[in-house]
């Protein structure tokens, strides 16, 4: 039986409707998880070492002292329905702090609230409960359990939390056929490649229905063409789920692709959080100026950026404020009339040109 891959071409065109026309903005989300000062210090004593130094050590004071500061003093907020991404060099500290940001791994110090609650300061006993029913986490190496098939797999959070064989295999099947892989329940692990395996460890995750999504490289173990199709697929169930996700990657290409916002980590700090086309256009130090060195601008900028005030003049169409360069060059390239740009309500609120388009399009690596 052939397993049912999504259209690449089909998928690019519909996502990026769907993310340039009915994403909401950032601004009218509530914040579904925020970090305030949380620090990770690996070491003998990490809050004596704070209390040393005022709550503020630097790097090199707590080398100094034989310990390792993993996240320095990170202070962020994840909005609801978003995909918001971290990314940095290996080591930098982004897969602990998504550990911490569920606990997994047990902060120094600072504040971790989920849906205003402070983990923190949680029982384990309902923190358990919280991770059973309110997140699901995707990493890199799969972890499914060779001697469980597809379907046993995908249903076991649902076993764990006691839910009867007969509903959690009925949700099983709901999120086996949402990631493509009817066909595929009785299969064990080591029958299926390595993109089913992860679309097997996503759909696990989900089966909980999971208020907040952790993803810690899920596709960085794949095959570069797997990978895209795994990227596609995300996308096409976050248009259909609309999850609040933390995704890890160290791949900028990747992040400009699926993130709403970014967060740059470098030595266990956050450098700079924004847009991609924030972090492109005003990079806040060297460092993120060379995350984005090399990327065409046309992949980030949107027509928002290129916009001119309405000139009064005839247009040949409409484009969503928020639609990338690239994804209307094309039509650009030819047109002999300026397109008018609508925002998320249909108002009309500028105007993009061809030649305007041309002059991304052309652009030098390195120019603003």
């Amino acid at each position: 039986m052939q397993e049912r891959r999504p259209d690449r071409k089909l998928f690019s065109r519909r996502f990026r409707l769907i993310r340039s026309r009915q994403r909401s903005p950032m601004s009218s989300q509530s914040e579904k998880l925020v970090c305030n000062n949380v620090w990770k210090i690996f070491g003998e004593n990490p809050k004596s070492v704070l209390a040393r130094h005022n709550h503020a050590p630097s790097a090199g004071q707590l080398a100094q002292e034989g310990y390792i500061g993993a996240v320095r003093d990170v202070s962020l907020s994840v909005k609801e329905g978003e995909i918001f991404i971290i990314m940095g060099l290996s080591g930098c500290g982004k897969s602990t702090l998504v550990r911490c940001m569920s606990r997994l791994i047990e902060p120094s110090a600072g504040e971790i609230l989920f849906n205003g609650q402070d983990l923190l300061k949680t029982g384990e006993k309902e923190l358990i409960d919280i991770r059973r029913h309110k997140m699901g986490m995707v990493f890199q190496h799969f972890a499914l359990l060779p001697h469980l098939n597809v379907m046993g797999n995908v249903a076991f959070p649902l076993e764990i939390q006691g839910v009867n064989r007969q509903t959690r295999e009925a949700r099983a099947a709901e999120v086996i056929e949402l990631v493509g892989l009817v066909g595929r329940e009785n299969y064990y692990p080591r029958e299926l490649s390595g993109g089913q395996q992860q679309r097997v460890g996503i759909a696990r995750s989900l089966a909980v229905e999971p208020e907040i999504w952790f993803l810690d490289e899920p596709f960085s173990a794949l095959d570069p063409l797997i990978r895209r199709e795994m990227q596609d697929e995300f996308l096409r169930l976050q248009s259909v789920l609309h999850k609040t996700i933390v995704f890890i990657t160290h791949d900028f290409d990747e992040a400009i692709r699926l993130a709403d916002r970014i967060a740059i980590m470098n030595g266990g700090e956050i450098i700079q959080t924004g847009t991609p086309e924030e972090l492109v256009l005003n990079p806040a130090t060297e460092y993120v100026s060379e995350f984005t060195r090399g990327i065409p601008r046309a992949k980030v900028l949107s027509a928002s950026a290129i916009m001119v005030p309405v000139s009064g003049d005839a247009v040949s169409g409409q484009v969503a404020m928020a639609t990338k360069i690239d994804d209307l060059a094309a039509d650009m390239v030819s047109a002999n009339a300026p397109r008018a740009v609508i925002n998320n309500d249909g108002a009309v609120v500028g105007e993009i040109t061809r030649d305007a388009v041309l002059a991304v399009l052309v652009e030098k690596e390195g120019q603003p």
